[in-house]
């Protein structure tokens, strides 16, 4: 899960081994990540009660790939609701804490794992 949950169920996905991008990958590693990506949104979206869910590979910063998958619900403040997530006041987000998100994580490894 992300390092924080500004968005209930926020989770990064990393290839192992890390590559510096999807490029960096051949082609049934690709599907691989990419698959294991669209299944990670699925079981967040199924537990986390999000009416969507976003995807983003960036590697601006970051020179390893990473998939961010990012829930979206309706209850989301209006001005934040349809813009992308880096609008979010990060600095003051909710950390990730494994003792209160332990039961989402469970939820969706459960959904994973079935």
């Amino acid at each position: 899960m992300g390092d924080v949950q500004f968005l209930k169920g926020y989770c990064l996905l990393l290839p192992d081994p890390v590559v510096p991008d999807l490029n960096a990958m051949n082609m049934e590693q690709r599907l691989s990540f990419l698959g294991d990506m669209t299944r990670l949104g699925d079981a967040v979206l199924k537990v986390s009660g999000a009416v969507r869910i976003n995807y983003e590979m960036l590697g601006n910063l970051e020179p390893a790939l990473h998939a961010h998958v990012f829930p979206r619900f309706n209850d989301e403040k209006d001005n934040l609701k349809t813009k992308p997530v880096w609008f979010y006041d990060w600095e003051n987000a909710p950390e990730f804490n494994p003792s209160i998100h332990k039961t989402l994580m469970e939820k969706i490894k459960a959904e994973l794992d079935s």
